[in-house]
C-alpha cells in the first residue's frame, strides 16, 4: 500500500471516516495533516460508533501510530475531551503524536469567528465558529502561537502580549465586546500544555523515518476539495487546504513520498453551508436522501444540502488532486429509488461547460445536465463482491469511472466495517 494520501473529492462528508478506519487495518501511521475541529469523521464499529474531531481514525487500532501534524490547528481544550472520551471508552491513546509546529485555537478566535459571521448577515459563509478561520489568519499574520508554545511560559507570554493587544482593540472597537486577561490565558493554556507534554514533538521527522523504514503511512484530510481554501467555492471554502498536495505542506514530507492518492467520492452529493449547488435537491427527493443518508454534521449536527451526484466536480477533483483510485461510499442510499441521475456537465448562458468553472458567478448561473440511469431495488449493503451488485448499480458506478477516467477500487455500501467491497485489492 505505501504512502497513500486520503482526499474528499466533494464539498466534505464522503464518508472519510469509515474509510481511514479500514485502511488503516493495514497501516503503520495515520497523519491528519490539516484542518481542526470543525470537520468530523464518524467510524462505527463493533463496539459502538466513534465521532473524531481532531485524532485520526487510525486511533481504534492499537498498533496504528497516529499523528496530528503541523498543518492542523488545535483547540486543546477539545483535544483533551477527545483524548478522556476515548480512554473511558476502552480505546487507549498511546501510541499518539502531536506536531510542536501546530497552531492552537485562543478563545479570541473563537469569538471573534463567531462575531464576524454573525455581523455578515445574509452574507455569511456558514462557519462553525470554532475559531479556524481567525487561528489560520494569525498563521499566516506570524504571530500566532503553536503548541510547542504552550510549555514554555516566558515564550507563550511574550507571544500573547503582542497579539492580545490588537484582539482586544478589535473586540472593544469594533465588537463592543469583553477583553481577554493575559495572566487568566497564561495560566490556563500552560496547564494545557502539562497535559499534552507527553505527546508533543517533531512529527516530520517521525513521519518521514517512519517512510524511510519502508511503513506504510496513510496522509488524512478532513474537509474536501471544494472546501480548499486555494481550489475551492472561494469564499465558501475553509481556511487551509485539505486537497492532496497539502499532506506535503500540513505534515512536513516531500511529494516524491507520496505514491497515491485515493479519493472518496459519496455516490451523490451533499454541502454544508452557503455557496452554489447545482445539483441540489429541495424539494421531495432532496429530503428522501437526507433521511436515508443520514446527512447531518458530525460536528454541528446541521442538516447537509442534497443533490445528485455531480461528476464535473469530481472530474476537476482528479485533476487537482492527481487521484489514482476512488472509493465510493454510500451507494446503499440510492437503495430503492426508481431513477438516479448523474450530471455530466453545466450548461451557462447557452454554452455547455464540461470542466468545473473557478469563478463563482459562472457556477452560481449553472444549470446541470443530466444522465437518467434506472435504479435498483436490491439492499446493496447485504453485498460483499462487486460482481454481486445489481446490474444497474454496475452501470451507474460504471459510468461515474468513465466519467471522471479514474478507477473505482472500494465501495462503501454500509456504515459498518464489513459493509465494504474492495474490488482490486487496494487495501491487501
Amino acid at each position: 500500500m505505501a504512502n497513500v494520501v486520503l482526499v474528499g473529492s466533494q464539498w466534505g462528508d464522503e464518508g472519510k471516516g469509515k474509510i481511514t478506519d479500514m485502511i488503516s487495518k493495514k497501516t503503520d501511521v495515520v497523519v491528519r495533516y490539516q484542518g481542526g475541529n470543525n470537520a468530523g469523521h464518524t467510524v462505527v464499529v463493533e463496539e459502538g460508533k466513534f465521532k473524531l474531531h481532531l485524532i485520526p481514525s487510525g486511533i481504534l487500532y492499537e498498533d496504528t501510530t497516529c499523528v496530528i501534524a503541523n498543518g492542523v490547528v488545535i483547540d486543546p481544550a477539545v483535544l483533551l475531551e477527545e483524548i478522556e472520551s476515548l480512554n473511558d471508552r476502552g480505546v487507549k491513546v498511546n501510541d499518539f503524536h502531536i506536531s510542536s509546529n501546530a497552531h492552537v485555537i485562543m478563545p479570541y478566535h473563537r469569538q471573534l469567528d463567531q462575531m464576524e459571521e454573525a455581523r455578515k448577515g445574509n452574507g455569511k459563509i456558514g462557519t462553525t465558529g470554532r475559531g479556524i478561520g481567525p487561528v489560520y489568519m494569525d498563521k499566516i499574520g506570524r504571530f500566532g502561537i503553536k503548541i510547542g508554545d504552550l510549555l514554555n511560559e516566558e515564550v507563550l507570554r511574550e507571544k500573547l502580549e503582542a497579539t492580545l493587544e490588537l484582539k482586544n482593540s478589535i473586540l472593544t472597537e469594533v465588537y463592543d465586546a469583553d477583553t481577554f486577561d493575559i495572566d487568566k490565558l497564561v495560566t490556563e493554556y500552560l496547564e494545557y500544555g502539562k497535559q499534552l507534554k507527553e505527546y508533543i514533538t517533531d512529527t516530520s521527522y517521525l513521519v518521514n523515518q517512519a517512510i524511510k523504514q519502508d511503513k506504510n503511512v496513510l496522509f488524512e484530510g478532513a474537509q474536501g476539495t471544494l472546501l480548499d481554501i486555494d481550489h475551492g467555492t472561494y469564499p465558501y471554502v475553509t481556511s487551509s487546504n485539505p486537497t492532496a498536495g497539502g499532506a506535503c505542506t500540513g505534515a512536513g514530507v516531500g511529494p516524491t513520498k507520496i505514491d497515491s492518492v485515493l479519493g472518496i467520492v459519496k455516490a451523490y452529493t451533499t454541502r454544508v453551508g452557503a455557496g452554489p449547488f447545482p445539483t441540489e435537491l429541495t424539494g421531495e427527493m432532496g429530503e428522501i436522501i437526507r433521511k436515508q443518508g443520514q446527512e447531518f454534521g458530525t460536528t454541528t449536527g446541521r442538516p447537509r444540502r442534497c443533490g445528485w451526484l455531480d461528476a464535473t466536480i469530481v472530474r476537476y477533483a482528479a485533476r487537482v488532486n492527481g487521484l489514482t483510485s476512488m472509493a465510493v461510499t454510500k451507494l446503499d442510499v440510492l437503495d430503492g429509488l426508481e431513477k438516479v441521475k448523474v450530471c455530466t456537465g453545466y450548461k451557462y448562458k447557452g454554452k455547455t461547460l464540461e470542466e468545473f468553472p473557478t469563478d463563482q458567478r459562472v457556477l452560481s448561473g449553472c444549470e446541470p445536465i443530466y444522465e437518467e440511469f434506472d435504479g435498483w431495488d436490491e439492499d446493496t449493503s447485504q453485498i460483499r463482491e462487486y460482481d454481486n451488485l445489481p446490474e444497474n448499480a454496475k452501470i451507474y458506478l460504471n459510468r461515474l469511472s468513465e466519467l471522471v477516467g479514474v478507477k473505482i477500487s472500494i465501495l462503501s455500501i454500509g456504515p459498518k466495517r464489513e459493509e465494504t467491497i474492495v474490488i482490486d485489492g487496494f487495501v491487501d
